[in-house]
């Protein structure tokens, strides 16, 4: 009798045991299946003239410099506040009210390579920061003459972007305006957009032609784009902003790859 009960005992441990190491094995599946869809564009190189062609930006966009840009592959979109809350279990956005098919914001440049960093281990993917010179090439669409991301009539902006003088004051879903000339969203406007290069206000003066990743090291990080609060002259193709790489404000992020 003892020895029927005993062995009883070791059948259910035993049944434990494997219904343990399956629950184990379908959580990671389930981890690894649930990691959040990323659109890319592939953006074909090429040459072009980087910096302030309008003569209206700052000081730290000049000289206007020949830049030769790889292919590559950037985010059709910015990263929303569903695909942060997949990776991070959590949603840092002051405008959560705005959805998950928002950009996320309010997080740091140290914040996005973290996000990354986990993403690239749920995904087995090389995903990354674009460099400032892939960014403007690619919001120039694909190096274009272009004053914001997707035209140069200052008529038109509202039809290309979120900015200060239609986003009333917040964040807006992703790829609801035009897209730039290769498919592109909210390059200009909606949130501020990190980049991977320190910030260096004299950068262009010493930049390499071809694909410049920016200064080896420096005390702020380059954020491009514009925001939804941002006027006009804050949402070009061109404007540069240096930011504490722990700052937080309007400040999202869209994703690259690279083409190989």
């Amino acid at each position: 009798m003892n020895r029927r009960v005993d062995r009883g005992k070791w059948q259910a441990l035993l049944v434990a045991i494997v219904v343990a190491a399956m629950v184990l094995v379908m959580g990671r599946l389930t981890k690894a299946e649930t990691a959040p869809e990323i659109e890319m564009v592939l953006v074909k190189g090429g040459c072009f003239q980087m910096g302030d062609t309008f003569g209206d930006g700052g000081s730290d966009e000049k000289p206007v410099h020949e830049v030769c840009i790889k292919d590559f592959y950037i985010g059709k979109y910015e990263v929303t506040q569903g695909q942060w809350q997949a990776v991070m279990g959590n949603n840092p956005s002051y405008f959560k009210g705005c959805g998950y098919n928002c950009p996320v914001e309010n997080v740091s440049w140290d914040d996005a390579q973290e996000f990354i960093r986990k993403l690239n281990k749920m995904t087995g993917k090389k995903y990354r920061l674009p460099y400032e010179a892939e960014w403007e090439y690619a919001a120039r669409s694909g190096g274009k003459k272009e004053q914001w991301a997707g035209t140069s009539n200052l008529n038109d902006i509202e039809d290309y972007a979120w900015y200060s003088e239609n986003s009333e004051k917040s964040t807006h879903p992703v790829g609801q305006k035009k897209p730039n000339g290769i498919g592109i969203y909210d390059m200009s406007g909606n949130v501020d957009e990190w980049v991977s290069d320190y910030y260096d206000a004299k950068y262009y003066e010493k930049s390499p032609k071809e694909t410049p990743t920016g200064p080896s090291s420096g005390s702020g990080k380059v954020l491009r784009g514009g925001s939804w609060s941002g006027t006009p002259l804050f949402v070009r193709a061109s404007g540069r902003f240096g930011v504490a790489p722990s700052g937080r404000l309007t400040d999202g992020f869209r994703l690259a790859l690279p083409s190989q």
